[in-house]
């Protein structure tokens, strides 16, 4: 839940050239079932992989900057993904 919320956070704040990553990142919900814990192994469908490239890579970057920032700005112990 705290991904989410993160996530959710990031996606407001951030903008590269003007315009909303929002936008870009909302049409990443179609992937949503390749990422979520457990999910199937099987490839990402070509609408998850279509959303994905539409996405500009500053504004993938940005996101998971601010998001590896929150933890420490809201004093909680920081991610650690392996």
């Amino acid at each position: 839940m705290k991904v989410v919320v993160m996530v959710a956070v990031v996606l407001v704040a951030t903008v590269v050239d003007g315009q909303s990553c929002n936008t870009h990142l909302s049409g990443l919900n179609v992937c949503g079932e390749f990422v979520v814990p457990g999910a199937d192994t099987t490839n990402p469908s070509a609408e998850c992989c279509n959303a994905l490239e539409a996405v500009p890579s500053d504004c993938i970057c940005n996101t998971f900057r601010i998001a590896s920032r929150l933890p420490t700005r809201c004093n909680i112990p920081t991610l650690s993904c392996n």
